[in-house]
């Protein structure tokens, strides 16, 4: 069996994809602390927000540009488990590591709030999110968007944006926008949740390998020369992917729907516990203060 060390430093690691990413973060560290006194009502950084924020890149970084990007090539159930973190880990990491002051001035701009309100609208933001996943999915559609690295990374890039749409009804820490009460919560994640199945059991049931992309060598070349080069690829003088892994087409499918449910359901089980946990809290609060005001006359008299 093949090891991935014949592809390259450079296929491997992505080095441009990573020097991308430090720009990034360090745009984010001057806008939040070289330069924050700059900016009218900021607020100061704090380490759990950097944090985040790091914690947020460095899995974009692991998904997109560390070997697991080329694995996700090789292997289908790789695929699912990075496109489960790109979507459902990574976005309300991410959405928590950008301050709130930053929110706010992102949403002065009139555009990007007008379309920011739209998308984020509860009903809207789980079908859009939830059929442009499962449209990717589709295998001519799959298929065709594997074999085009502009239309892969522009439609990786969609995807991550409307997951932070169909996270933002949930989690969003900007205190004036919109957020779902705890019960219309609870709809949304269970709503989330069987939106998302049709895909995954449309891949976990299929009787026989769908994606051309890890079946048809012409296709997997063609796929495999945009991911490591097509100079890079010529010298390596390899069929397919079966040559890096014993596990069947059809097994490797499977294992990757269902790894994507499982994921989904985790995730989506650890947000339902903190939606009980806070409404919880809340609605004791609110008990105690009503308790707290019934007392009172009783107390002055």
């Amino acid at each position: 069996m093949l090891t991935l060390d014949i592809f390259g430093f450079k296929a491997l690691w992505s080095p441009y994809f990573l020097l991308g990413l430090l720009a990034l973060i360090a745009v984010y560290f001057l806008i939040t602390v070289t330069f924050r006194s700059k900016f009218v009502d900021s607020e100061p950084l704090t380490k759990k927000q950097a944090g985040l924020f790091l914690l947020s890149i460095s899995l974009i970084y692991a998904i997109k540009g560390s070997p697991l990007d080329l694995m996700a090539h090789l292997m289908f159930y790789i695929h699912m488990i990075s496109m489960a973190l790109l979507v459902l880990v990574v976005p309300p990491i991410f959405i928590f590591g950008i301050p709130v002051w930053i929110w706010r001035k992102i949403f002065k701009i009139s555009w990007v709030h007008t379309l920011f309100k739209f998308f984020t609208k509860p009903l809207i933001a789980l079908i859009i999110f939830n059929g442009l996943f499962s449209f990717y999915h589709i295998p001519m559609i799959f298929d065709r968007v594997m074999q085009s690295f502009w239309l892969h990374a522009g439609y990786s890039l969609l995807l991550f944006i409307v997951a932070i749409f169909m996270w933002w009804p949930l989690i969003n820490p900007v205190p004036e926008h919109q957020r779902l009460s705890g019960l219309k919560k609870v709809g949304y994640i269970f709503a989330d949740g069987i939106l998302i199945t049709p895909a995954c059991a449309l891949i976990i049931f299929a009787p026989g390998s769908i994606y051309a992309t890890y079946s048809d060598p012409e296709v997997w070349a063609q796929v495999m020369s945009l991911c490591v080069g097509p100079a890079t690829f010529a010298g390596l003088n390899i069929s397919g992917p079966e040559l890096f892994s014993s596990m069947s087409l059809l097994h490797d499918q499977q294992l990757g729907g269902v790894l994507m449910k499982i994921i989904q359901e985790i995730v989506y089980g650890a947000i339902l516990g903190h939606v009980f946990f806070e409404w919880f809290r809340k609605d004791q609060a609110d008990s105690e203060k009503e308790l707290q005001q019934t007392l009172e006359p009783t107390l002055i008299e």
